[in-house]
């Protein structure tokens, strides 16, 4: 039985051997991972779909693998230690001679299991670069599961791997002479790089900008915060004002929802948004589905869910797919200002950036200091006019400053 690299979505073809979990001659049960892949977008685990013994490798770790490619062999068959019967017509004695061997061959047959932990991608991938030997990690998980933040506690606690030097990763060529590293860029930065040089020489991209006075989003969040926290048990946050205020400005210029096809405008009449998340692996976004379907309380809870996933790797490959307009958000970094680059192939991205006190001209005589945010809607100048693009960020702005529209329209 051979076991191949399956479809894994629309957009990806192909993927990098990360880790082999199983080796030549060890026994597989059916279901179980046997290898590991880094995609263009999220890593995942191969598994077997028959019970027997890995026969070979057909690719190595670091080999480059395409759907439908064979990835190993797999000689079908039972795991003899879990397959000893009783002689029906041996003695008592005998039988119970037989059931000891039983139980000890199981035992060792779970202990052989547990030689080979189950952990998520984010935490084999840590382990391997800090060198942590993943059997010897206590998992919280109650099923055994190890994860990322199992990896993290362990290393903290060890001051043995914390002397471990950096060059220990193999990954990294010190090139003394000139002082310099040369680090391999991985496959999903590589693609992240890619994407992005084609979205600026595919589009004719433009932003423009303007500021939004943060006041009334504050104070409506400080009085609803308690109540909204024992309702939905998740902190009131920014994210769900400006996904709502987006979609309602996206269903009045609708062409911000569209992409380009060929010579043909594709209009979407559904509202997936896509929420750029910063992980160590580089920059994901993750889609929150039928976004203008959910209350506040259900976008805080998604976004927050997609953005542990994102940091934890454990995103799986439809939460990364489609998506008709993007937001994201520089200012928890403390970014005051940027353009944005266009989540292809969208037409419509909105940056937030850092709320920052300034003082404001609120009439002719008087000035106050108010929470100030600029943002930024970067577009696609070839079906999109300055005049529409301006007004969307207008109509976005306009919903932000009087939030109870927002609440009323949930």
């Amino acid at each position: 039985m051979e076991i191949k690299v399956p479809e894994l979505a629309e957009s990806i073809t192909e993927g990098t051997i990360i880790k082999w979990l199983k080796q030549p001659g060890e026994f597989v049960d059916k279901g179980e991972y046997v290898v590991e892949l880094e995609t263009d977008k999220v890593n995942v685990e191969i598994t077997s779909e028959v019970s027997g013994v890995i026969e070979e490798h057909s690719k190595e770790e670091g080999d480059t693998v395409s759907v439908g490619e064979t990835l190993a062999i797999v000689k079908e068959g039972k795991n003899e230690d879990q397959n000893s019967t009783n002689d029906d017509t041996s003695s008592t004695e005998d039988r119970e001679h037989t059931k000891d061997n039983k139980d000890s061959k199981h035992k060792e047959g779970e202990k052989d299991k547990r030689k080979d932990p189950i952990a998520s991608p984010a935490a084999r991938k840590l382990a391997r670069e800090k060198g942590i030997n993943l059997e010897e990690v206590p998992a919280k998980d109650p099923l055994g599961r190890l994860r990322k933040s199992d990896i993290e506690l362990y290393d903290k606690s060890s001051s043995e791997e914390k002397k471990q030097p950096y060059q220990e990763n193999p990954s990294v060529v010190k090139e003394n002479k000139e002082n310099i590293e040369r680090i391999p860029m991985s496959r999903r930065r590589q693609t992240i790089a890619k994407r992005l040089v084609e979205a600026q020489q595919s589009a004719a991209m433009l932003t423009t900008f303007n500021e939004v006075d943060m006041t009334a989003v504050m104070e409506m969040r400080n009085r609803h915060k308690e109540e909204f926290q024992e309702e939905y048990g998740i902190k009131l946050g920014f994210m769900s004002f400006f996904t709502k205020a987006i979609i309602a400005a996206l269903k009045k210029f609708p062409l911000l929802n569209a992409e380009i096809e060929g010579t043909d405008i594709i209009k979407k009449n559904f509202f997936d948004i896509g929420v750029a998340v910063s992980t160590d692996e580089g920059l994901v976004v993750p889609v929150v589905r039928n976004a203008d379907q959910r209350d506040f309380g259900e976008l805080e809870k998604e976004i927050a869910r997609l953005a542990e996933a994102a940091r934890n790797q454990s995103l799986k490959i439809q939460d990364l797919q489609g998506g008709t307009f993007t937001i994201t958000n520089g200012g928890i970094f403390g970014s005051l200002l940027s353009t944005p680059i266009l989540n292809t192939p969208q037409v419509g991205i909105l940056g937030m950036h850092k709320i920052q006190w300034r003082p404001v001209a609120v009439d002719k005589e008087q000035m106050e200091n108010r929470p100030m945010m600029y943002i930024a809607l970067s577009y696609d100048h070839r079906i999109i006019d300055g005049k529409e693009a301006v007004s969307f960020l207008v109509k976005v702005k306009e919903l932000l400053e009087t939030p109870e529209k927002l609440m009323l329209q949930s």
